[in-house]
């Protein structure tokens, strides 16, 4: 009997003291759409996260999966904000259905350049945004806006008028409601579903970023891709976010380990983000693709589409709409 309760108390002394070596080195969860090891910035950047956060020796590391691997696209502000999820590199218009305020963050012509979406990150505008995302129950802990443009199966896409007719994938309720008020028709995915889409004659066309053009390998099936150029219409928030619930949760110096990283996470991407249009337009080019870009009356006029669609529907029907607007138009 009195061995059975020396071995007894030998099982809880282990499993305590496993208990405590799992509590010491806590692995975190890291979900995105985008592909892994094949240089997307965005995978990069969770990556960068990963690799400083384990060489801080803070007890936490950070498993990451790639690729749609462990949630879905759509499925992931749902996972954060739950706490089921730790982050993620995410669109941050892909919770517009749920909290629609975010639809700002990839409004036509809004951040007209990657100096001004810098300017951008520190207005009051972007404070309201963040300030909605942790009310929601998630935290920024990284900036990214990247630029993008138009590409299409079937012709050159530069003034309103030669969208009409295609169906479309535009990312986000914004840029639907001014494509649709050009004539075209709206399909929505996310973006790693657009190359299966326009393969199987879902989509004739597509917006998306220009990472997302090279990652997703979107050249094999167009003819033709209108990049940014100087008169970009497309630019999307896509920051690191992580569950606020266990964000808060973490001891000190691991919360200081992982905003340290993400501020060389998003340092890296300034930089990449800017020499992201060029890498897509030689990508494009070697394979045959046509490129072209908006010119400023092309931008005028989609502009004045936007303005009686998208601004006036988000202004008018979102809760803070104008307000948030405003605030962003006064960043110059």
């Amino acid at each position: 009997m009195h061995k059975v309760f020396r071995y007894a108390a030998l099982a809880a002394l282990c499993a305590a003291a496993t208990g405590t070596a799992l509590a010491a080195d806590m692995t975190l969860r890291a979900s995105h759409q985008f592909p892994g090891g094949q240089g997307d910035p965005r995978d990069e950047m969770v990556q960068i996260i990963a690799r400083e956060v384990a060489a801080a020796d803070v007890g936490l590391k950070i498993q990451v999966f790639p690729s749609s691997s462990l949630y879905k696209a759509n499925e992931q502000w749902g996972a954060i904000t739950r706490g089921q999820l730790d982050m993620s590199a995410f669109p941050l218009d892909y919770a517009s259905g749920r909290v629609p305020q975010f639809s700002a963050t990839l409004m036509p012509g809004l951040v007209r350049n990657y100096d001004h979406a810098q300017r951008l990150n520190d207005s009051e505008f972007m404070q309201d945004i963040k300030k909605i995302v942790e009310d929601k129950g998630a935290v920024v802990i990284a900036d990214a806006w990247l630029a993008g443009g138009f590409a299409s199966k079937k012709n050159c896409i530069t003034s309103p008028d030669t969208i009409k007719g295609q169906v479309i994938r535009a990312a986000g309720p914004a840029f639907e409601q001014m494509l649709a008020a050009a004539g075209a028709s709206i399909s929505s995915m996310p973006s790693s579903e657009i190359y299966t889409a326009m393969q199987t004659g879902v989509l004739d066309a597509t917006n998306t970023s220009n990472d997302s053009f090279v990652s997703y390998r979107i050249y094999e099936q167009v003819e033709c891709l209108t990049a940014p150029g100087e008169n970009a219409l497309w630019f999307m928030y896509e920051p690191v976010i992580m569950s606020k619930k266990v964000f808060d949760n973490l001891k000190p110096e691991q919360r200081d380990a992982i905003l340290a990283a993400a501020k060389k996470a998003e340092d890296y991407f300034v930089g990449e983000s800017r020499k992201g249009e060029q890498k897509m337009i030689d990508t494009f080019t070697k394979s045959g693709v046509k490129v072209v870009s908006m010119s400023q009356e092309d931008y005028d006029a989609w502009m004045k589409v936007a303005e009686a669609s998208s601004y006036k529907n988000f202004a008018e029907k979102v809760k803070g709409g104008d307000e948030l607007l405003k605030k962003a138009l006064a960043v110059k």
